[in-house]
């Protein structure tokens, strides 16, 4: 008895900016793995606020589309090559990013934003 088959990937449709910026947020959060969780986390954090439609887009698709973290991973620190369709801007970000030129420590995922209005 095969594997059930994994449904291609498709960007949510209609999704405000906010409710896209939260999505990836805890996306990449929650990885298959601790490497992604800390690196993806960690980026997400510091640019996601930031980022314009396009750029969100750039990153929703390279996080959500490769089906294997661990190529997703060899891209981003310069393991394997990066496929064209995943050599963005945002992947370039990211992988210097994951250079850490600063030496910051990145052993834990940041905190997550704190809702100001809170259902009492």
């Amino acid at each position: 008895m095969g594997e059930p088959p994994i449904p291609e990937w498709k960007q949510p449709e209609n999704e405000s900016l906010d409710l896209k910026r939260a999505r990836l947020l805890y996306q990449s959060r929650k990885r298959g793995m601790l490497e992604n969780g800390i690196i993806l986390s960690t980026f997400a954090g510091r640019y996601l606020e930031g980022f314009n439609e396009t750029q969100l887009n750039q990153y929703d698709y390279l996080i959500n589309k490769p089906d294997n973290d661990w190529e997703l991973f060899y891209w981003v620190i310069g393991h394997k090559p990066t496929p064209e369709e995943f050599d963005t801007e945002v992947m370039t970000l990211l992988q210097e990013f994951a250079k850490n030129p600063d030496m910051e420590s990145r052993i834990r995922q940041p905190d997550l934003p704190q809702n100001e209005q809170r259902n009492t």
